[in-house]
């Protein structure tokens, strides 16, 4: 057997063991978040009382708090991992992430406009519904710009410009806000954070991102292909056209109603690809499912470490960044030194 059938071979091995730990990995860590935080409740009593149906503090607290706030983080954290390898795997670009294409940023854009209307305060779920709106209206503006047969760099370029064009909008808002409590609860917002979420928020982001991910994982086949170049791809019948708008379509559907329902969570899909890949070769199809769950075991863990930390709850999507701009940027620097070599 030669070397790189070796090396397959064992990759093929390693995947079947490598989904098991994840996915165990995730299932203690949603245990752990529904036994962690500020109230002093005990899991096992509280999930007594609920399948007793006693309507104790214990069970209202597991159920109206920590479970939505699990449920969020293991959903949230899948559409990223999921989407952050899809879009690597589409642009074949290692420094690619979900915003990339403008999603990420419209739906904060649509966020702040419903929060600077004041319809946040007027409308049930006005919030996570003018983030969705923002999302699906970044696909719309994006193949406006790049065109139909818009190619992979048009892409790119677009999806700069949006989020260009919305991070102006965003702090023009936040400067031309009338009311400084507003202001402040938008910039609250736009840090990202899984607290005060209730199961309304699961149920209402869960069915869009249920379509994102099918319309990604159904792309696994054509972006192997891609991983091989967009001339050979077109040979083996592959529309690249339509696997595009397929992809963009499902991350602004997962990543878009993840963002409405918590704010901007950055970094997550750009690392947890790049963690697994040496694992699993650069087979994009195989990448897929395991950054879902590895993206939930990660943004499960982060939403646990803001509990546990001391002090004021620090904002999810701030403790991602921490995390994820030094991993950012030891990339950059392994890439030049790569090429310097």
């Amino acid at each position: 057997m030669t070397r790189v059938g070796a090396a397959a071979t064992a990759t093929r091995l390693r995947l079947p063991a490598l989904g098991i730990g994840l996915g165990a990995t995730v299932v203690l860590l949603f245990a752990v978040s529904l036994a962690v935080g500020s109230a002093p409740v005990l899991l096992a009593e509280a999930v007594a009382d609920l399948l007793a149906g006693r309507d104790s503090l214990a069970a209202l607290v597991l159920v109206e708090i920590r479970l939505p706030r699990a449920l969020l983080a293991v959903m949230i954290g899948a559409s990223l991992g999921l989407t952050g390898a899809a879009m690597q795997g589409l642009l074949r670009n290692p420094l690619a992430e979900p915003g990339i294409v403008g999603v990420s940023g419209c739906a904060a854009l649509g966020a702040v406009v419903v929060f600077y209307s004041g319809l946040a305060a007027l409308v049930p779920f006005a919030l996570p519904l003018g983030g969705i709106a923002g999302a699906l209206g970044a696909v719309a503006l994006l193949y406006a710009l790049a065109g139909p047969g818009a190619g992979t760099l048009t892409l790119i370029l677009a999806g700069v410009a949006l989020n260009a064009l919305a991070a102006a909008l965003t702090a023009l808002a936040l400067n031309l806000s009338p009311n400084p409590y507003a202001t402040l609860e938008i910039v609250f917002w736009l840090m990202g954070s899984l607290a005060d979420r209730s199961l309304a928020h699961v149920w209402l982001a869960l069915p869009l991102m249920l379509a994102g991910w099918a319309l990604v994982v159904t792309a696994g086949r054509p972006l192997d292909a891609l991983s091989l170049g967009e001339d050979t791809a077109r040979s083996l019948g592959f529309n690249l056209d339509r696997v595009r708008l397929q992809l963009v379509l499902g991350t602004a559907l997962a990543v878009g109603s993840a963002v409405a329902v918590a704010g901007a969570i950055g970094f997550v899909g750009l690392v947890v690809p790049h963690l697994l890949r040496p694992l699993v070769g650069h087979q994009p199809s195989r990448l897929l499912g395991l950054s879902a769950l590895g993206g939930a075991a990660i943004t499960l863990a982060a939403d646990i470490a803001v509990r546990l930390a001391g002090g004021p709850e620090l904002k999810l999507g701030v403790l991602t960044a921490l995390i994820g701009a030094p991993f950012f940027l030891a990339l950059v620097l392994r890439m030049r030194h790569e090429a310097a070599t």
